[in-house]
């Protein structure tokens, strides 16, 4: 883990992924790699009732994401899902990263300076590109039961005041002199106000 690793410059780089490092939400785009687009728009029609109560707060984060992730991926083979995930990974998602968050993560790895991806997307196709370049990942995590998955989140969703629980669960924040942090919606605010520096929306489309 990061947090173990010794700190030359006492700085540490958190980033949010959907929105900030990507252009597109990635769920949704691997979910139509999986299923192809015409299932999952077909899909997301059937699940309109849920998306306009989760539009109207009247359905938690947590509640309407396990809803969405049940009807595609219940049953599931975990291996499956898991080899797609690499599979997206390679040959997807460099099309979807934003060259200008890519540069800002580049200037902190060539410092030395711990980068952290905490994300609300599973970390099944996230750690595979974290890993890569030696980022650390934290994500939500998919519940597998008898090798399959079951739809549901394993703990809680990684967004909002989870991001900052599990940093402050995993780090020592006291122990760097500057702390940055990278988001793009709302839910990323808790993660924002521990940092000393703070970048909202910092990678704007033209730059993708």
């Amino acid at each position: 883990m990061i947090a173990n690793l010794k700190v030359d410059n006492s700085e540490i780089a958190f980033f949010d992924f959907d929105g900030t490092i990507t252009s597109k939400d990635t769920l949704a785009e691997i979910l139509k790699f999986i299923k192809g687009k015409f299932n999952y728009y077909l899909g997301i029609l059937a699940l309109s009732p849920v998306i306009a109560l989760y539009k109207f707060r009247l359905l938690s984060n947590h509640r309407a994401k396990e809803i969405l992730l049940i009807y595609f991926l219940k049953g599931m083979d975990v291996n499956e899902f898991n080899s797609l995930c690499q599979e997206f990974t390679e040959k997807k998602l460099p099309h979807l990263l934003k060259k200008s968050a890519l540069h800002e993560i580049r200037k902190h790895l060539q410092r030395k300076t711990p980068v952290v991806v905490i994300s609300a997307s599973p970390e099944n196709w996230i750690f595979p590109w974290c890993s890569k370049y030696n980022i650390e990942c934290i994500a939500t995590k998919l519940e597998v039961k008898n090798g399959k998955l079951t739809g549901k989140i394993e703990g809680r969703n990684c967004s909002g005041l989870e991001k900052v629980r599990h940093i402050q669960t995993r780090f020592k924040l006291s122990d760097y002199q500057k702390i940055y942090a990278y988001g793009d919606s709302k839910d990323d605010l808790p993660m924002l106000a521990l940092a000393t520096e703070k970048n909202y929306k910092p990678f704007r489309k033209f730059s993708y």
